[in-house]
C-alpha cells in the first residue's frame, strides 16, 4: 500500500507531500490543475521513463519519494528479498526514490540502494497497477483478451508449464532444420570437403611441430655464423692467447701473495677464483656445443620444404599455419555431421514427436482451465456491466481450441471477446460492436472483476469513467469503493457521483504567488467536500439546491 508520496520541483508542482490510508482515494479539481502530473509522478517512482521536460523550469533535478506498506505485499517483499533490498530496520516497508536532472539523466534508489530502471519497472509492477482512460482500447487485441481470462484463472503454473513444453519442441525443430541443412548439400559439396580433408591428413602435421621447425630451419639457417662465432667465444674465454681464463689466473697469482701481505685481500681473491671456474665451466659447455653443430645443407633444405608445405596449405584454406590443426577438426567435424544427419534425424524426429505429445497433453489441461475460467469471468463481468447502466448486455468470453494447430507458447487456444449491449442481438466481436461508452463500461467491469484477487496492493484509475454520467456513475462510485475494502484504490474523476463515493477526497487545485504557478493538494474534509461535489456537479454558481444535492449523494454513498 502507498503511504505517502513527496514531490518537488515536477512541472508545475514545487513542493509537496501526500499521505495515503486504505479504501478508496479520489483526486479531484478542474481541467489543468495538476491531477495527470500527480500520476505521472507515480509512474516515475515505478520506473517510467525520465523525461527531463518534467522537472520544473529553473530547477536543477525533480524529486519523488514514494514509501510504501508491504504487510500485504508478499510479491514485492519476495523480489525485495531476492534482490538483497529488504529494509534491515523494517522488512515491512520499502522506500523508492527516483531523481530526474534537467540535463537529462536520472537516477533511482530502493531502501537507500541505487538501481537500475529495469529492476525499478520489476519492482512496481508488484506494488502498484495504474489503468487510463486509453487503456479500453486495448481490449480489442487479442493477446490482451487471452491474457485477461489467463489473469482472472490464476493458473499461472500451467501456462508455465505450456510455455516450457513449447520451447522444448520449438529446440526440435530448430534442430532438425539445422541437420536437414546439412543433408541437403550438394554431393560436389561433400567431395571437395572430403579432398580438403585428405590434403590435411596427407600433410600430416602434429602437434607442437610447426614451433619445432621454426626452430629447426633458425638453427640450420645460421650454422655457419653459430660455428664461427661461438669458436671465437671459446678462444677468447679459453685457449686462446691470451684468454680471459689465463688473465684472470695471473690476476689470482697476484692477490694470492698480497694476501700474505694484507688480510683484506682476501676475498677478491675468491671472487676471482670463482670467475675462473665458471669460466672453465662456460668453457665446457661451448665445446660440447659446437662439437654438436654442423653445417647441414641437406637438412636445412628439408626443414624449408617442410615449411613451405605447411604455409602453402594454409594460405589455400585461408587460415593461418598455427590454425591449420583447427581447420582439420572443424572440417572433420563438418563432414561428420553431413554423414551422420540422416541417423540423427530419426532420433530428431522421435525426439519431436515425443515433445509435441508432451505438449498437447499440457496444452488439453490448459484449454480446459481456460474454458472454466472464461465461464466464471463471462458470467462477473455481465453482471457488472448490467449494473454499469446497460441491463440486457451480453459479455461472452469466448476459448476456441485449434488441437491440430502449430503448438504456441501459450497454448492451442484462442480467446474472442463477444458483446451484444441490446436485447435481440447475438453477442458478436467486441471490436465490431462496442460504442466508445459501452467499451468504456465494459472495460471497468472488467477491471474490477479481474483485479478482486490481484496481487497488486494499491490499483490507479486514470479517469477511467469518461463518457459515463448519472446513475451509472453513482454505480461507478460503489463499485470502486467496494474494490478498495480489498485494495487500496486511488482514482482521477470529474464526476461527483464517483468522488462522493470515496472514503478519502484530495483536491488539487492551482495557485498564483508572485507570477509562477503552483500546484496545490489538500485532503477535502467536512463541509469543504461538500462545496467540491457541488462544484463538480456544474453550474456557474453554486447554489444551495446544488450543496444539498452535495449532501445526499454523500450520505447515500455512506462517506
Amino acid at each position: 500500500m502507498l503511504r505517502s508520496l513527496t514531490i518537488k520541483n515536477l512541472a508545475i508542482i514545487d513542493a509537496l507531500t501526500l499521505e495515503f490510508g486504505a479504501g478508496f482515494h479520489v483526486l479531484t479539481g478542474e481541467t489543468g490543475a495538476g491531477k495527470s502530473i500527480l500520476i505521472d509522478a507515480i509512474g516515475l517512482a515505478l520506473g517510467s521513463r525520465g523525461d527531463p521536460g518534467l522537472v520544473r523550469s529553473g530547477a536543477e533535478r525533480a524529486e519523488i519519494t514514494a514509501e510504501f506498506a508491504l504487510d500485504h505485499a508478499p510479491d514485492a517483499r519476495a523480489w525485495l528479498a531476492a534482490h538483497e533490498l529488504l529494509d534491515g530496520d523494517d522488512p515491512a516497508l520499502c522506500l523508492i526514490r527516483r531523481v530526474v536532472y534537467a540535463e537529462g539523466r536520472s537516477r533511482a534508489f530502493v531502501n537507500n540502494t541505487a538501481v537500475a530502471g529495469t529492476a525499478l519497472r520489476e519492482l512496481g509492477n508488484t506494488l502498484i497497477e495504474i489503468f487510463g482512460q486509453n487503456d479500453s482500447q486495448t481490449l480489442l487485441r487479442s493477446d490482451v483478451q487471452r491474457a485477461r481470462v489467463d489473469d482472472f484463472g490464476e493458473y499461472p503454473e500451467l501456462l508455465e508449464a505450456v510455455a516450457s513444453a513449447h520451447a522444448r519442441w520449438q529446440r526440435c525443430v530448430q534442430e532438425i532444420e539445422r541437420l536437414r541443412a546439412s543433408t541437403g548439400r550438394d554431393p560436389a559439396e561433400l567431395d571437395y570437403l572430403r579432398h580438403q580433408l585428405q590434403e590435411l591428413e596427407t600433410l600430416g602435421l602434429r602437434e607442437g611441430e610447426l614451433a619445432q621447425l621454426d626452430e629447426d630451419h633458425k638453427r640450420l639457417a645460421n650454422a655457419g655464423r653459430l660455428l664461427q662465432d661461438g669458436t671465437a667465444a671459446l678462444e677468447q674465454l679459453y685457449g686462446g692467447e691470451p684468454s680471459a681464463y689465463d688473465l684472470l689466473s695471473q690476476v689470482s697469482s697476484l692477490l694470492g701473495s698480497l694476501r700474505e701481505l694484507h688480510g683484506g685481500f682476501a676475498e677478491a681473491g675468491e671472487l676471482v677464483g670463482s670467475a675462473m671456474t665458471q669460466a672453465r665451466e662456460a668453457a665446457d659447455v661451448l665445446q660440447k656445443l659446437l662439437d654438436r653443430l654442423e653445417l647441414d645443407p641437406a637438412a636445412l633444405v628439408a626443414v624449408e620444404r617442410r615449411l613451405s608445405a605447411v604455409q602453402d596449405l594454409a594460405r589455400k584454406h585461408r587460415v593461418r599455419a598455427d590454425e591449420l590443426l583447427g581447420r582439420w577438426a572443424t572440417l572433420q567435424t563438418e563432414l561428420s555431421d553431413s554423414e551422420q544427419a540422416a541417423e540423427g534425424l530419426e532420433q530428431l524426429q522421435r525426439q519431436l514427436e515425443q515433445a509435441e505429445a508432451g505438449y498437447r497433453e499440457q496444452a488439453a489441461l490448459l484449454s480446459e482451465r481456460r474454458q472454466d475460467a472464461a465461464q466464471r469471468f463471462s458470467a462477473e463481468v455481465t453482471a457488472r456491466v448490467r449494473r454499469l447502466g446497460m441491463a440486457n448486455a451480453q459479455f461472452i468470453a469466448r476459448v476456441a481450441s485449434a488441437d491440430d494447430a502449430r503448438p504456441r507458447s501459450h497454448g492451442a487456444d484462442d480467446v474472442c471477446f463477444e458483446f451484444s449491449a441490446n436485447p435481440g442481438q447475438v453477442p458478436r466481436a467486441l471490436a465490431k460492436v462496442a460504442s466508445g461508452g459501452e467499451l468504456s463500461r465494459l472495460s471497468l467491469a472488467m477491471q474490477v472483476t479481474a483485479r478482486q484477487n490481484t496481487g497488486v496492493g494499491t490499483m490507479i484509475f486514470d479517469e477511467v469513467d469518461a463518457g459515463i454520467g448519472g446513475g451509472v456513475a453513482e454505480i461507478v462510485g460503489q463499485e470502486l469503493r467496494a474494490l478498495g475494502d480489498h485494495h487500496q484504490v486511488l482514482c482521477v474523476t470529474h464526476l461527483a457521483q464517483v468522488a462522493s463515493a470515496a472514503r478519502h477526497h484530495y483536491g488539487i487545485y492551482k495557485e498564483v504567488v508572485d507570477g509562477q504557478t503552483f500546484t496545490r493538494v489538500r485532503p477535502v474534509e467536512a463541509e469543504a467536500r461538500t462545496r467540491e461535489i457541488a462544484r463538480m456537479m456544474g453550474g456557474i454558481e453554486i447554489t444551495a439546491s446544488t450543496e444539498a444535492h452535495a449532501r445526499e449523494l454523500l450520505e447515500r454513498a455512506g462517506s
